[in-house]
């Protein structure tokens, strides 16, 4: 059949024909629709968020309250709770590893990257559906499948893995180690090899979707700020996660196959182990490799969100448009040589050091970019304080926070330092762990009509925000503090130095306001399973916003729309426009029906969308 207008196959297919009847299995569970996909994610990374979540919780009631009694949690942890109460030192290692992996990976990166990359790139670009439908349902169960494997690593004798979220070998090549080193940490390793596949099947599926399947008119200029950010994210993770793969084989190999490429000159109970020449220092060159993207791969799709979310809610157009893609683009390529600032304690030459220590303090140029440009679309904006609205700018609030102690961390003299103390844990948790989760917390609010039909509660988001804020930073700005004072990260205790003994209470307010945060999440699961059912019928857009998702109908069906997808003449951030009749102008609102708010340029280009336009139709038709 021929296509001389080069229209993209999706944009060919009616609704008519991608509706057709399917039964339960096929449209709900294994499902080729990438709304429904995103819900998967979405509904999997909530999961994972309460385990996780549930992990710190008993973390902090150790630390904060080291002499309690944790009888009560026997139920839950059996045997790694003591008959005296106490949490084994081995289950609270187990416990720190978990908690990480599951925020970074299963939360941070399947939650939030898997649930909106799923639902809002072909919504935003005008596409019927991904590249593969296929893929995007294997990338899915594969996710689902490494979820499988990790949550039955809890279930284990022996515990789950007990290395830390970085698995550093000897500890982890070693079964002999510790009991969290044997089976539970195989099984992490195959559930990140599958977690691994699942994040390329997606990433290779969001790129050619994105590059391949606009609609017409929807040049790379006109992707909203938040496809950016998902293409990117997407380039990062194809070009980074296979790094991770070929770590954990060469890791699982060291364990069960009795190679040395992480392991060298290791004694156990003054016997010398089989294995010479191997570097435990390349494992966290390869590990880091990733690991720097992956802070990005978690971060640049809540910058993407929030940008869309402040545009909307300011009623202004996004503040340099052009200059927070360059800034993104600027952050894909540096994060990829600045890994080596995780190891200036490893005995690196004091010269590379040097290197990457200024290209690490290079990168936060970009996001200084990024934050002065929301601060300017807020200045003098008319802001709606929507729950997503507020979230956008607690974000915001944690890109400086956070960022300020990364330049920090950056300087090798002082990350010697503080390298390994609670001051780590604060920055990371502020700049990535915080500002990400909300940003996925901004995005559900917004976006919640378009996934559920319905709005959520106005007035429980806005307590879920306030408790929640105010929350985090009574958790984490004390940790700085602690930090700056010595104290070292997976410690089980602090009571048996004086020095330490000295920051009892400081422990236990740190873990009362984590304690009050978590609980504060709560509020959010009742308002979102709630407003699933209950909640106020939303309409078709009911943020007024200018992107081609809120074109569709409440609760679109395979395919989107249920007629030709619309044409796009704007870039997505025509708010508050002078001589506009309304606040906004959506993408698919030609100049000519706008002629009162266009810019010269504006009224030129009429002349070349017009038959350009017609020209198509009329072929349609024949």
């Amino acid at each position: 059949m021929e296509n001389p207008d080069n229209i993209p196959v999706s944009a060919q297919i009616t609704d008519h024909q991608i509706e057709h009847s399917q039964s339960f299995w096929t449209k709900y569970i294994f499902s080729t629709d990438h709304k429904v996909i995103a819900k998967q994610f979405l509904f999997s990374g909530i999961f994972w968020a309460l385990i996780g979540g549930a992990a710190s919780m008993v973390i902090r009631l150790q630390l904060g309250f080291p002499t309690m009694n944790l009888g009560w949690l026997r139920p839950v942890l059996g045997k790694w709770i003591s008959d005296g109460g106490k949490l084994d030192p081995s289950m609270y290692l187990g416990l720190v590893t978990m908690h990480g992996a599951i925020m970074m990976f299963f939360v941070l990166t399947a939650g939030l990257s898997g649930t909106f990359s799923n639902l809002l790139i072909p919504l935003q670009i005008g596409a019927r559906d991904m590249a593969s439908g296929f893929m995007n349902m294997l990338s899915y169960w594969f996710f689902f499948a490494a979820s499988v494997v990790l949550f039955s690593s809890f279930f284990l004798q022996t515990g789950p893995a007990m290395g830390g979220w970085t698995v550093y070998p000897p500890l982890s090549a070693m079964p002999q180690a510790i009991s969290g080193s044997g089976m539970g940490m195989s099984l992490y390793l195959l559930s990140f090899a599958l977690f691994v596949i699942s994040t390329l099947l997606g990433s290779i599926n969001y790129i050619t979707t994105v590059i391949n399947l606009r609609t017409r008119g929807m040049s790379f200029n006109r992707l909203p700020l938040t496809i950016w950010s998902f293409l990117i994210t997407a380039v990062i993770g194809l070009m980074s996660f296979p790094v991770l793969l070929s770590a954990f084989l060469l890791l699982f190999m060291d364990r069960s196959f009795g190679t040395s490429f992480f392991l060298s000159d290791i004694y156990i109970n003054g016997q010398a182990l089989p294995n010479v020449g191997g570097s435990p220092i390349l494992y966290q060159h390869l590990f880091w490799f990733l690991g720097h993207p992956e802070v990005y791969i978690i971060f640049l799709p809540a910058l993407g969100l929030t940008s869309d979310i402040i545009a909307t809610n300011s009623r202004k157009p996004i503040f340099g448009y052009r200059a927070m893609i360059a800034s993104m683009m600027a952050i894909m390529f540096l994060s990829f040589i600045v890994w080596a600032h995780h190891m200036f304690v490893t005995g690196m030459n004091p010269f590379l050091g040097s290197v990457f220590m200024f290209l690490t303090l290079i990168i936060a140029v970009p996001s200084a970019v990024k934050g002065f440009n929301y601060i300017t679309t807020l200045w003098r904006g008319n802001i709606i304080f929507t729950p997503a609205m507020l979230f956008s700018i607690g974000m915001v609030s944690f890109l400086f926070s956070g960022g300020v102690t990364g330049a920090i961390l950056g300087n090798s003299a002082l990350d010697i330092q503080l390298h390994d103390t609670y001051f780590v844990v604060a920055h990371f948790h502020l700049i990535m762990g915080s500002a990400s989760f909300f940003g996925m917390m901004a995005g559900i609010y917004h976006w919640f009509p378009k996934m559920f039909g319905r709005m959520m509660n106005r007035t429980l988001g806005q307590i879920h925000f306030w408790i929640t804020f105010v929350g985090v930073y009574m958790t984490f700005i004390p940790m700085h503090y602690l930090g700056i004072a010595g104290f070292p990260r997976r410690y089980y205790a602090f009571t048996s130095y004086d020095f330490t003994t000295k920051f009892v209470d400081m422990n236990a307010f740190i873990s009362a306001a984590a304690i009050l945060t978590f609980i504060a999440q709560f509020i959010f699961l009742f308002n979102f399973i709630k407003s699933i059912f209950l909640g106020k019928k939303a309409s078709l857009n009911p943020w007024n916003s200018n992107t081609l998702e809120w074109t569709t109908p409440l609760l679109p069906g395979h395919g989107n729309w249920p007629g030709k997808i619309p044409f796009v003449y704007r870039w997505p951030y025509d708010y508050s426009k002078p001589g506009a009749e309304q606040d906004f102008i959506p993408q698919n609102i030609p100049y000519s029906q706008t002629p009162g708010s266009n810019f010269p340029h504006e009224n030129e280009l009429i002349s070349t969308q017009e038959p350009l336009i017609t020209n198509f139709v009329t072929k349609e038709k024949h």
